[in-house]
């Protein structure tokens, strides 16, 4: 296992002196208290550390395996999502055996719910839990890095440049998820592009496919690699996004040509903000297992996001926006999914939301509110037309 290291997430024995290093990181702590007392200035955190320590010390006195860890946060995940959601469903289940592993590569809206309600719907369906592939971009803080590790994620090194050190890399990615997958039998989570997608529209990177059959045996071709990894296209749909704002004022700045710069804690600020948003409804599709014959990679991505579109919940916000960009008669038959909904109100609520936004950002978001629309009405028109011919 010495080959993945600096990779892997952490084991049980490890679990102790990580969260004690993560408790005794003033950062961390400073970060939590500018959290939990807002309005207590940063003169004071120095005299409150020593309180948050002798709290966290307390609540994480019993833990020292992962499992126990993950048991703790699932009941926490639901605690949030009881609170942010207008509740939140699990279909396709049924359709994956529970003695096989599989990689789950889903669409990706939000850095850490995504995953993380993936592995819900499995753990509460009775199958194991996963492990989660994040990138190094959101583990600059060595905290950070602990969080992420201690809760089952590996790490992608995207911020690797020279070429042969990042086909290194990449290879060392693609045999540690195969033996995951294949000789430890432990599912892996993976998002089907690098980054969320920020307009709405979902889309399989092949380099991300490509990535995963360079761990291939040598008499194996594309097809044969990728069957073995028993990839199973996930749809993750919320019906509003806490952080479609900060998407649209991304996308915008990018749209104008200058370059968006982080700050320094922004990605925590944002994967908060995925948690303790509202959300409204959400449901999460497990597609059916990818099975391929000798097709390259542009194809199996096609099937993927095909599989992405007709599993995802189009909800009342998503047929609104479609209908506001777009004047169709297929509106009507997309309300019918809904007969209980009372259209107006849902109406009322989506405009409002978008009047909150800056006026320049109003129509990116109504956009990508509406792009799984027309992803889906596309994919189902192409479905019909296959099943013609």
């Amino acid at each position: 296992m010495k080959e993945f290291d600096e990779i892997r997430p952490y084991n049980d024995c490890e679990v102790p002196e990580v969260i004690a290093r993560m408790i005794a990181d003033d950062e961390l702590i400073d970060l939590l208290l500018a959290d939990f007392l807002s309005g207590v200035g940063k003169l004071f955190y120095p005299g409150l550390r020593p309180f948050l320590k002798v709290r966290l010390r307390h609540l994480c006195r019993n833990i020292d395996t992962v499992d126990m860890l993950q048991q703790h946060l699932a009941i926490r995940l639901k605690s949030i999502l009881n609170r942010t959601t207008d509740g939140y469903s699990f279909s396709g289940l049924a359709g994956l055996k529970t003695n096989r592993s599989y990689v789950f590569m889903s669409n990706h809206r939000d850095i850490a719910l995504d995953p993380a309600i993936t592995i819900l719907g499995l753990v509460e369906s009775g199958r194991d839990s996963l492990r989660i592939a994040i990138g190094d971009n959101l583990l600059s803080k060595p905290f950070a890095s602990d969080l992420m590790r201690i809760n089952r994620s590996f790490i992608v090194k995207r911020s690797i440049v020279g070429q042969r050190e990042k086909l290194r890399t990449l290879k060392v990615l693609s045999k540690y998820i195969r033996q995951s997958v294949c000789k430890e039998g432990v599912s892996i989570w993976i998002a089907q592009a690098e980054g969320r997608a920020k307009d709405g529209r979902d889309r399989t990177d092949t380099a991300l496919l490509k990535m995963l059959a360079l761990s291939r045996a040598k008499d194996q071709n594309f097809a044969s690699a990728i069957n073995e990894l028993n990839i199973v296209p996930v749809s993750i749909s919320y019906e509003y996004d806490p952080c479609d704002a900060d998407k649209a004022r991304e996308v915008y700045i990018a749209k104008k040509g200058n370059p968006y710069v982080k700050t320094a804690f922004e990605d925590l600020e944002t994967i908060k903000k995925g948690f303790i948003g509202y959300k409204g409804r959400v449901h999460v599709h497990y597609g059916s297992p990818c099975k391929i014959e000798d097709v390259g990679a542009e194809n199996l991505a096609a099937d993927i996001d095909d599989k992405i579109f007709f599993g995802y919940r189009l909800f009342p916000s998503n047929i609104i926006a479609w209908q506001l960009l777009y004047d169709s008669l297929q509106v009507s038959a997309l309300k019918h999914s809904w007969p209980d909904e009372d259209w107006a109100l849902a109406q009322a609520k989506f405009e409002n939301r978008i009047k909150a936004l800056p006026e320049k950002h109003r129509d990116l978001v109504v956009r990508a509110y509406a792009s799984p629309v027309s992803d889906q009405l596309s994919s189902n028109q192409t479905r019909a037309q296959a099943f013609v011919g």
